[in-house]
């Protein structure tokens, strides 16, 4: 099975004030979902964005 982890394994994951989490988007390389959440940080919300790795499945 061809899951979007392999295809596109860096997320966007935006943790808001009381800790919970909301994936944003999924990239193919870091440095695109680093542009990403940088661009949404600079819209003046106070909100974490983080970068993750998505978990390969077998």
């Amino acid at each position: 099975m061809n899951d979007g982890a392999n295809r596109l394994p860096w997320l966007v994951v935006r943790q808001d004030d009381n800790g919970n989490r909301y994936r944003v988007g999924a990239y193919a390389t870091r440095a695109e979902a680093e542009r990403r959440a940088e661009m949404l940080d600079q819209r003046g919300h106070k909100q974490l964005y983080l970068i993750e790795q998505a978990a390969k499945r077998t």
